[in-house]
């Protein structure tokens, strides 16, 4: 049976984070801004190109912006306050990517991206979350905690621009649903 949060995610508009952000599926027009975000987070650079095919792919329902709404008689500068990419793949959900634009940092929209991701993540199957995160991010690295996230390991030299280590995280989303059932 589906959680009333996974039956949400048909509705375009599937998450309220506050008055003016909403949670929704990543579309071919949210891109360019998205990668923006990236190029300003310092995550390592996927580009379009990359997250165009990965639209095109079957995880697309594991890309997820956080829009920010606004009145009509206001100026749009940007629509996409931070957006998440996953996939899910043998029974695993892997975050590839999460930012959160910085002046939108600490309103609790990276851990309702990922909270969201992690839930359609179980409602596909997964058993397990994975992901690597710079060495040094220790913001991050308690956003990930907070949300079931234990250290694992350590990937030396993972990261290039600047070069870093990577912790690798992970989360044991069975166990998770078993808590909350």
């Amino acid at each position: 049976m589906q959680s009333s949060k996974s039956m949400q995610l048909a509705d375009p508009a599937f998450s309220k984070v506050s008055p003016a952000i909403s949670v929704s599926r990543m579309t071919e027009h949210d891109l360019l801004e998205v990668v923006e975000i990236e190029e300003h987070s310092g995550l390592s650079r996927w580009g379009w190109t990359a997250y165009y095919a990965e639209l095109q792919s079957v995880n697309r329902n594991l890309m997820l912006v956080a829009r920010v709404d606004r009145p009509l008689e206001q100026p749009e500068t940007y629509n996409i306050a931070g957006y998440i990419v996953a996939r899910f793949s043998a029974g695993e959900l892997h975050i590839n990517n999460m930012a959160v634009r910085h002046e939108y940092r600490r309103r609790r929209i990276g851990k309702t991206l990922l909270n969201q991701v992690l839930e359609e993540g179980k409602t596909l199957g997964a058993t397990a979350a994975f992901l690597e995160v710079r060495a040094g991010n220790g913001a991050a690295q308690a956003l990930y905690k907070s949300c079931g996230f234990c250290p694992k390991g350590r990937r030396a030299r993972y990261y290039s621009e600047p070069r870093e280590d990577a912790l690798i995280m992970s989360a044991d989303l069975k166990m998770m649903l078993d808590s909350k059932s």
